[in-house]
């Protein structure tokens, strides 16, 4: 692609532009740069991209854009490479990297899933269900057999373009994408064309970045607010359901699903389908229930535990039924599910203690996965956490009371405390558990083999805060670090002793 052809629109003289340069590739990081790339130096909160442009240059960088803000500090007219400046670069990358890859998303049908909980079990879901499928999230890109790692929930605006595109490649037909509020308001999916947006839940989290709740709900309600959407579906038990629907397009369907039975009217005489269920049986076993359309009604059997999963079925089998299939089908689908890693991922139960590894690490996840099991657990219910560093800081005291208040042995400890004293985290939590008992174990690998080591056979120990990670994250150095590889060999010790 000629530089002229990629930045039409986005510079207003392109006469001033070199119309012989030709383009291989973009990239943001110079690690990722090769021979005829352009190098996209953007200001960032922390750093400014230029400060990577030697390295670009010298992995093969032909061309390097920047943002002319905070640019003023680097001798750039020494450096031997075709140089651009264009003002907010940032909110223009989406544009460049859809046109560079050829609006990749046209090609798809692109669904994306919002809200604070919920997003990865349900994304995690649809890949397992929907044929030729993609996934972007948390856990990684790629599809039910095999995930590449991302870095953040939803990638950079040109890796997400890039992804879209390899998924083109792949002959894929549809692609669940997890869009956070940061990937909103930054601008990373402005070019995507959705069909699909689905709304889960709202509550505390991110705060320490969009500052207030109004702040954060804007955030996320911009995906409902993408021009292609065919589909919408939200949650109606969640009190922000009805302001995601208001700003949603008048040609768009909406869909709606309850997990509680609540009847919601929704304003503006808007036209919703209605997605219900009824007979709901929870164990630590599964989860059984009917689910209730229009005059049809079809029973789900499975081996997926946790109350709240209930809703990210709802979730999954309204979205299949707005991809056009039918309830039986869609419920028959729903029955074959095999549980996420890192969301209630069961360990042991039977003869030996029942052991969930869940990635709760807000208030309301926290609360949802012990009020569940607290309803089944024979005998003591723990739970092992703590609080992720450099993050907002008020839901500590939150997360401090309700462990306090719902779980019978509270054990708290590190999670990934980045740059922050960890002992400082902890004391943020103390706050919340009042004159309940805890035990503070700093150490989370000992925390958790403490625990399983003196429980019996009836107990049920929650591990919440990390799920699916395999790192612990101290002073900025990401140390290998599994919840699952500890639960597992505390539980064989634990056999082996019994």
């Amino acid at each position: 692609m000629k530089l002229t052809e990629l930045l039409a629109g986005i510079v207003d003289d392109l006469t001033k532009l070199d119309s012989a340069i030709e383009i291989k590739g973009i990239a943001l990081d110079s690690r990722n740069v090769s021979d005829g790339f352009v190098f996209l130096a953007i200001a960032g909160e922390k750093e400014h991209g230029l400060v990577y442009v030697q390295q670009a240059i010298e992995n093969g960088a032909t061309v390097v854009i920047y943002d002319p803000l905070g640019s003023e500090t680097f001798v750039l007219n020494q450096l031997n490479i075709y140089q651009l400046a264009i003002m907010d670069l940032g909110l223009k990358l989406a544009c460049i990297a859809d046109r560079f890859y050829q609006s990749p998303s046209n090609r798809l049908d692109v669904i994306g899933i919002t809200g604070t909980n919920g997003k990865t079990t349900c994304s995690q879901f649809l890949v397992q269900l929907i044929a030729e499928c993609g996934v972007i999230g948390t856990l990684g890109w790629g599809d039910n057999c095999t995930l590449k790692e991302t870095i953040n929930t939803t990638p950079d605006a040109i890796k997400v373009q890039q992804m879209l595109a390899e998924f083109v490649t792949q002959n894929k037909r549809t692609v669940v994408m997890e869009v956070s509020s940061h990937g909103l308001q930054q601008g990373r999916v402005n070019e995507v064309h959705f069909k699909g947006a689905v709304f889960t839940n709202l509550s505390r989290d991110h705060l320490d970045y969009h500052g207030s709740m109004d702040g954060y709900l804007n955030a996320k309600r911009l995906l409902f607010k993408q021009p292609d959407l065919q589909f919408v579906v939200v949650n109606t038990d969640d009190a922000n359901s009805e302001q995601f629907l208001a700003v949603t397009a008048e040609k768009v369907k909406c869909w709606a699903f309850s997990a509680t039975g609540k009847k919601r009217q929704f304003k503006d005489n808007k036209s919703v389908e209605k997605v219900s269920v009824d007979e709901v049986n929870f164990s630590l076993d599964g989860i059984n229930f009917f689910v209730s359309w229009r005059k049809q009604r079809a029973q789900v059997q499975t081996h997926i535990v946790g109350d709240f999963n209930l809703e990210n079925m709802l979730t999954v089998i309204t979205v299949l039924l707005a991809q056009g299939c039918s309830l039986s089908d869609a419920c028959s689908k729903v029955s074959q599910l095999t549980p996420v890693p890192g969301r209630m991922e069961r360990f042991g139960g039977t003869d030996t203690p029942f052991i969930f590894v869940d990635y709760a690490h807000t208030p309301d996840a926290l609360e949802k996965v012990l009020r569940g099991l607290k309803k089944y657990c024979h005998q003591t219910l723990t739970v092992v956490f703590g609080c992720g560093g450099n993050r907002d800081k008020g839901k500590r005291k939150l997360m401090g009371e309700i462990a306090a208040k719902l779980a019978d042995q509270v054990i708290i400890t590190n999670d990934n405390p980045r740059f922050e004293n960890p002992e400082q985290i902890i004391n943020d939590i103390v706050a919340g558990c009042a004159e309940q008992d805890y035990e503070v174990i700093q150490n989370r690998e000992k925390a958790i083999q403490t625990v399983i080591k003196k429980a019996d056979k009836m107990d049920c120990i929650v591990i919440a805060g990390k799920g699916h990670e395999e790192y612990q994250d101290v002073n900025g150095i990401k140390q290998l670090f599994r919840d699952q590889d500890v639960v597992k060999q505390a539980l064989q010790e634990w056999t082996d002793s019994a």
